[in-house]
């Protein structure tokens, strides 16, 4: 973990694809959060995703607010990233293992002129705890399917 960028792999014992399908597919982003910030289901957006796509979930960290996100990379079965309504990015990586699939969830807020306010207020160490229990709902979800 540095200043402003965040990354977790953990393994899971399913198809590249069909994590990703999971990740790519925002209804599902409500199930997955191990953050505790996005509230609902009550998605606007396509299905699944695809690059330049854009979707709206319902959050909460203290208070309630929407946020629109746009999808800004996108390797089918391999890559899918997207900024919310600032600079940075939250990133997946899916890397094809023998038995499974590694998953890498980034938060990558490097370039962002709120960096050292983003230090400042935690969200590094929050992000870590958020991601690591996101990995670990993803993980629940796919090898039980």
């Amino acid at each position: 973990m540095s200043k402003c960028f965040v990354s977790v792999d953990r393994f899971i014992p399913a198809d590249p694809q069909k994590i990703f399908d999971l990740v790519a597919t925002p209804a599902e982003h409500a199930r997955i959060d191990g953050s505790g910030t996005v509230q609902t289901s009550n998605v606007e957006g396509p299905d699944k995703l695809s690059l330049g796509d854009a979707f709206s979930v319902d959050m909460k960290m203290g208070k309630s607010y929407r946020m629109t996100n746009t999808v800004v990379e996108h390797e089918e079965g391999r890559l899918i990233a997207w900024k919310p309504g600032g600079d940075y990015v939250w990133r997946y990586r899916f890397k094809p293992v023998e038995g499974g699939t590694i998953v890498t969830e980034e938060w990558d807020a490097r370039s962002s002129k709120r960096c050292p306010i983003m230090r400042l207020l935690g969200f590094p160490r929050r992000n870590l705890r958020g991601i690591t229990q996101t990995l670990e709902r993803i993980h629940a979800i796919s090898a039980s399917n």
